[in-house]
């Protein structure tokens, strides 16, 4: 059985292999070793869901800031000492160059065809596993429902002064894509006015979120789903909305199997089930599945006019160090700046 299986891993094609056969490869493996970026909640109520699926394969789960685990995976590979299987990062300029290395393994799994084309990688490298618009965010008790803002220009108001907040656009390539479409539409002249605002940047999404719902800042542009929904559910009061003059940005986030990882099959299975039509109707969150709509209680995304081209920014190396310094004369440096990528 165990040739077998080895010869079925060897020589099935890329994506060939069905769930069940793939289990039965994981349970050799036992564990899975899964790193993610951001806030861990949801992966972790997916690591446990998982587990009980598959009784016999563990996963083992770390989550940290892209910027920081990108670094300490290229140190398993340039001391060819891979522990890690499956990683989940929302820069995907990192999966591009890794690919590109021959670093990353190839795999379709069940429903790839059902990813936009513009949130994979053609030959199975990477694919997104999210699709993540940034919404304005607001705190419920201290913002009246007809001051929420409607576009980027709101949050020149008087009475948000010292009150807003984001993460660094310098530190974070999905608030540097935001940043980036409001200058694009605005003009630099933008962040000028910005700045006399007085805003706080912070490391993550989930930190902006905290402090709206904590009511210490009132509105930020620069608000995550996953994040407000977490806050919302430890009683923060923070709620969502979108802008009706200004477009919607919508990166993703996305996983890669490494080349070398030492339990690739159990990270095919979670890939596969990660993906499937079932556990993403039950994450949450925004598919990056086009068959499905968007989660319970969130609106469609085909109300916004979608600023969707996160692949094309971020594989734009030149435009991003640009943008970064430029960004970097109004909010310096930020956290370990000289680790982003």
């Amino acid at each position: 059985m165990g040739i077998a299986a080895a010869a079925l891993s060897c020589s099935a094609p890329v994506g060939a292999e069905t769930s069940d056969q793939l289990y039965e490869l994981a349970k050799v493996e036992k564990t899975l070793v899964m790193w993610t970026a951001g806030p861990t909640a949801g992966y972790e109520s997916a690591a446990r869901a998982f587990e009980q699926q598959f009784p016999g394969v563990t996963v083992s789960l770390m989550g940290d800031l892209s910027n920081l685990l990108n670094a300490k995976i290229e140190e398993q590979v340039r001391t060819k000492k891979v522990e890690t299987d499956l990683v989940i990062l929302q820069s995907i300029q990192d999966f591009v160059a890794w690919n590109a290395s021959g670093l990353l393994l190839h795999f379709k799994p069940e429903g790839f065809d059902k990813i936009g084309a513009g949130s994979k990688d053609r030959d199975g490298a990477w694919v997104a596993v999210t699709t993540n618009p940034i919404f304005y965010g607001y705190n419920t008790e201290n913002v009246r429902s007809e001051d929420v803002p409607k576009s980027a220009t709101d949050f020149l108001q008087p009475q948000f002064r010292g009150k807003l907040i984001s993460t660094y656009p310098t530190y974070n390539p999905a608030s540097l894509y935001v940043f980036g479409g409001i200058v694009r539409q605005y003009g630099w002249g933008y962040m000028d006015q910005y700045m006399k605002q007085q805003p706080k940047f912070v490391q993550g999404h989930l930190g902006v979120a905290r402090s709206l719902g904590s009511g210490e800042s009132l509105v930020s542009f620069d608000n995550a789903v996953s994040s407000t929904l977490d806050v919302q559910r430890a009683g923060g009061k923070i709620a969502l909305a979108g802008p009706t003059d200004d477009f919607l940005p919508v990166f993703f986030t996305a996983e890669a199997i490494l080349k070398d990882a030492p339990h690739p099959n159990a990270a095919k299975l979670f890939v596969t089930w990660f993906l499937s039509k079932e556990w993403q109707s039950r994450s949450g969150v925004y598919s990056s599945r086009l068959d499905l709509p968007a989660p319970a209680g969130l609106p469609s995304l085909s109300k916004y006019r979608l600023m969707d081209r996160y692949l094309e920014f971020v594989s734009d190396e030149k435009q991003l160090t640009n943008l970064r310094e430029h960004f970097q004369t109004y909010t310096g440096r930020g956290p370990n700046i000289g680790d982003v990528k």
